[in-house]
């Protein structure tokens, strides 16, 4: 495949999976409560837009969705904004030290964190064990 095609197809992808949510959801008070309440995984990205860092989990974690949409049928993606949301009780009960902070959540157990990582192999990891728990 030449580097046309690849750009076309990639540039594509939003388009032809529409099934695949590649964005998470935006953070409220009391979300991700409902989502545990009801038995669901929840993957936690907290991150501010000018984070050079959570800029790169972002393409990592959306590159991951798209090769495997299991990802996204399974775990619930909540984002997390840093600026809003840094000093709230959600932020206090997880001892979230920074932004670029990824948490998996079950029920009432935290599952795995990541606190600035950016490499694919240690994100996916993570992923799994979401898509697994």
């Amino acid at each position: 495949m030449d580097r046309r095609h690849f750009l076309t197809l990639t540039a594509a992808l939003p388009f032809a999976a529409p099934g695949i949510a590649l964005a998470g959801q935006e953070y409220t008070p009391g979300l991700v409560q409902k989502h545990l309440a009801a038995g669901d995984t929840v993957f936690l990205d907290f991150k501010a837009s000018w984070c050079s860092t959570c800029a790169a989990q972002e393409r990592v974690i959306n590159a991951l969705k798209a090769e495997n949409p299991m990802y996204a049928q399974k775990v619930v993606f909540i984002d997390v904004d840093w600026d809003q949301f840094g000093k709230s009780d959600l932020v206090k009960s997880l001892n979230i030290p920074r932004r670029s902070t990824l948490v998996v959540l079950k029920g009432d157990k935290e599952l795995g964190r990541i606190v600035a990582g950016t490499g694919k192999a240690q994100i996916k990891d993570l992923m799994d064990v979401a898509l697994n728990a």
